[in-house]
């Protein structure tokens, strides 16, 4: 064999990629260890029993999400500071640099919708159809409007606007609208159907929800590279928020946006070529995609068996099973999604993909799945899993300072013996510890662009960065333990046969009204009231340490009401506080999208430089066609 030869090339890389995952492996075990025995010896400062046991066992369990998170963001900063061929070395694919060389495969770019606001698809993909037009090479696309509607107004408008968008479009038969009568599998029979009628004419397909937008040159890019690398199954990009004027959502996303870099770019350095796929903002090669991930309906009765509910994952495991690669392209411009506008959104869709991933405990053990397939389930499982196991946790840890009110004895000798533990700093450690590794890549992602100017420059300057990261530390202490216990009621309903439906999400941003607030939030809040009384009363020394988790829930009420408030929403756009790169340099893409509903999007992009448009609310369009 040569240098050169493509077998040599592909056994070094798997030579590294096996190193870097065990050796990715011997880190989160070796923390998971050394946290595993601190927190015993903290436990076992009066001895060991039963209720110590059960306690290590659910802490153990809390321990590897959390640490594979701190582990992704050090090793995405390091790399992006380190090392400048980081990219190369986390995605090592042909073409990476390639921005010139023509797009010749046939690809489609499909939009499945239910239900949604039909102003928002229509400008959305007009935006893209725009976009790819201005790069002189859209010849090779055809757009897809897969609709699922089940509402007979809004299927009407749908068809309205695309009789509108076909008398406008420059290649109107390169754009297409099927609405499906049976909505039979929801958003995977939609993707079905349209492979099977309309899968032997392209080589790719791009995926994108009702809220995506991609710009003409990152497209172009997911193509060449899908050209240029015949062994690549699926290519997802990473999609960030666009510029919002809810509070919550902007907060959200400036958390996720300055720490998803960093921890996807650690995550691609193990993973390699079995990485995820989220299902939309993707693009997959067709012909492997149609032959081998068909996904068949689970035993059993839903909610944990019947149709797949979260595909993507698994669709990624079975592309890699065939024998294709699965790679993230862990770089930010031109891929961009919308966030829910309030936490009783944020709830409403994260309990849905709770549903969609539990069901995986009925895939794990299918024999089809390579090592690190199976790897991505577990995860996807224990992700939602860790809620029950801290809670939990906590809850064993309460039992035992109340147990003072049966035997007062061993509660006082357990918090005598806990109290100087803490006075030794082992619990203020402990405590600071685990803080810090479940923030971690939101630190870690402060931290990446705090050493870059480049950086700094994008999100307003140092002062500013800093003044939004510490509005979204005390917004995520704030949000995680509320959602922790929807998790948790939300799973035991599920082992009960309760599901949630799967309907179109809310997207604008929206007043929340207390008493709606009160009907999801009610169970934080007793158990809240619960906690603060118990402690009070039974062990009040140890009401500090369980302040941020108690207010949490005590205040997730108003925190639901206040962080979806229009004034506030107002008050931070207008400070810049929480503010994303595009409010301050904004691609011509996003202006279109955001601009008012009665401005055209071709006033817009032809103008070709950034355009700073208000990012108030969109001007509502009326779902009833115009006479």
């Amino acid at each position: 064999m040569t240098a050169n030869d493509p077998d040599a090339s592909g056994s070094r890389r798997m030579r590294v990629m096996r190193r870097r995952r065990w050796a990715f492996l011997g880190l989160v075990g070796a923390t998971c260890l050394a946290l595993f025995a601190w927190m015993t010896r903290l436990l076992g400062a009066d001895g060991i029993d039963g209720l110590d046991i059960a306690m290590l066992a659910l802490y153990a369990g809390t321990l590897p999400w959390v640490i594979i998170g701190l582990w992704n963001a050090v090793i995405g900063v390091a790399l992006l500071h380190l090392r400048r061929d980081w990219l190369a070395a986390v995605l090592p694919l042909d073409g990476l640099e390639d921005e010139t060389s023509a797009v010749t495969a046939p690809t489609a770019i499909v939009m499945p919708v239910f239900n949604e606001d039909p102003s928002r698809v229509f400008r959305h993909l007009r935006v893209v159809e725009t976009s790819l037009a201005r790069t002189g090479q859209d010849h090779a696309f055809e757009i897809f409007l897969l609709s699922d509607t089940t509402d007979a107004e809004i299927a009407a408008e749908e068809q309205r606007r695309f009789a509108a968008w076909r008398a406008v479009s420059a290649r109107p038969a390169r754009i297409h609208y099927r609405r499906r009568a049976d909505n039979t599998r929801q958003k995977v029979g939609n993707i079905e159907e349209f492979c099977a009628t309309w899968g032997d004419r392209f080589e790719h397909m791009i995926v994108l929800d009702a809220d995506s937008l991609m710009s003409g040159e990152a497209i172009l890019r997911l193509v060449r590279l899908m050209q240029r690398n015949p062994s690549l199954g699926i290519l997802q990009t990473l999609a960030v928020g666009l510029p919002s004027s809810s509070a919550f959502a902007r907060i959200f996303q400036f958390g996720m946006r300055h720490g998803m870099r960093a921890y996807t770019t650690g995550s691609a350095w193990w993973q390699g070529d079995s990485g995820p796929y989220w299902g939309h903002n993707a693009i997959l090669r067709l012909a492997p995609f149609r032959t081998h991930c068909h996904l068949p309906r689970l035993r059993g009765t839903p909610p944990l068996g019947g149709e797949i509910l979260s595909h993507d994952q698994v669709e990624a495991a079975l592309m890699r099973a065939a024998g294709y690669e699965v790679r993230v392209l862990p770089v930010e411009g031109g891929s961009y999604e919308e966030n829910p506008p309030s936490v009783l959104d944020f709830i409403k869709r994260d309990l849905r993909w709770c549903q969609g991933n539990l069901q995986y405990f009925k895939l794990i053990g299918w024999p089809v799945w390579r090592p690190l397939g199976r790897v991505q389930l577990a995860l996807a499982i224990l992700m939602y899993l860790s809620a029950p196991m801290w809670l939990g946790f906590i809850a064993l840890g309460m039992t035992r300072l109340f147990a003072g009110g049966l035997d007062p004895a061993s509660s006082l000798a357990f918090s005598e013996a806990l109290w100087s533990a803490v006075q030794w700093n082992e619990g203020v450690a402990l405590f600071a510890t685990m803080m810090t590794i479940t923030f971690a890549p939101k630190i870690m992602g402060v931290i990446d662009i705090l050493l870059s100017a480049a950086k700094r420059k994008r999100y307003g300057g140092g002062p500013r960065i800093l003044a939004g990261a510490a509005l979204e530390l005390i917004f995520g202490m704030l949000v995680a333990p509320a959602v922790a216990v929807a998790q948790t009621i939300f799973i035991g309903g599920l082992m009960i046969g309760r599901r949630i439906t799967w309907n179109a999400q809310m997207r604008d941003p929206r007043e929340v009204r207390w008493g709606q607030a009160l009907s999801t939030l009610w169970p934080q809040t007793l158990i809240g009231l619960a906690m603060a009384a118990g402690m009070a009363l039974y062990a009040p020394s140890m009401l500090p340490w369980a302040a941020p988790i108690v207010l949490a829930w005590l205040l997730a009420v108003p925190f639901a009401v206040g962080s979806a408030a229009p004034a506030l929403g107002r008050m931070l756009q207008r400070w810049r506080l929480c503010a994303v790169p595009e409010e301050f340099d904004t691609p011509p893409e996003i202006a279109a999208a955001l601009a008012p509903a009665d401005q055209d999007i071709i006033e817009i992009l032809p103008a070709g430089g950034p355009v700073a448009p208000a990012l108030a609310n969109r001007v509502p369009v009326p779902l009833k066609p115009e006479s």
